[in-house]
Formats: C-alpha cells, sequence, structure tokens
C-alpha cells in the first residue's frame, strides 16, 4: 500500500526553525518526484519545493534561500528543512508524490 506519512510541524516564533519529514512506503521516494504543498488558513494550496529522481531541487519564490527540500535514500524518506520562518509560513504542509497525498503536518509560526 502507499502511504505518505508527515511528520515534525508545531509552534515556532519568528525566525526560528523547523525540520519536516515525509516517511514513504509502497514505493521508492528515490525514484520519483517529490514535493512539498502548503495550505496557510482560509487559503488555497499552494506549492513550495520538488526534488526529481536525479535530486534537483526548485522552490517558490517565497521559501527561496530558506527551505531546503532533501531525499535519505535508505530511510525512503523526504525533508523540508525550514529557517528563518515567518508568520506568512504558518499553514498546513503536505508531501505529494506518486500521485498520492500525505495526511499533513501543522507549521504555526507566532510570537
Amino acid at each position: 500500500q502507499v502511504q505518505l506519512v508527515e511528520s515534525g510541524g508545531g509552534l515556532v516564533q519568528p525566525g526560528g526553525s523547523l525540520r519536516l519529514s515525509c516517511a514513504a512506503s509502497g514505493f521508492s521516494a528515490s525514484s520519483a518526484v517529490m514535493q512539498w504543498f502548503r495550505r496557510p488558513p482560509g487559503k488555497e494550496r499552494e506549492w513550495v519545493a520538488s526534488i526529481s529522481d536525479g535530486s534537483s531541487t526548485d522552490y517558490s519564490a517565497s521559501v527561496k534561500g530558506r527551505f531546503t527540500i532533501s531525499r535519505d535514500y535508505v530511510k525512503n524518506t523526504v525533508y523540508l528543512q525550514m529557517n528563518s520562518l515567518k508568520l506568512e509560513d504558518t499553514a498546513m504542509y503536505y508531501c505529494f508524490g506518486k500521485g498520492y497525498w500525505g495526511q499533513g503536518t501543522q507549521v504555526t509560526v507566532s510570537s
């Protein structure tokens, strides 16, 4: 069964950091394009970052230079390292790959 499970969300102050994890099962995340999306409260879901099967990365303009997407081949897990967090980064964060969505993990940036 294909499954994506996100974790690592929480409450953090502006300027702080969090690392989100997306654990994949039922397929190899290393052979697929993996992506992170987020949905701010009251807004539409938006794309955040992607990593290809060749490990090339891409980011939305709003997070470029602050977020880093990466992959652990042994653990079959994709990460999103989030630094210099801003209030507008508050959202439910979702992992997407192989046509499947994870359940999401909440990130709240507040002073």
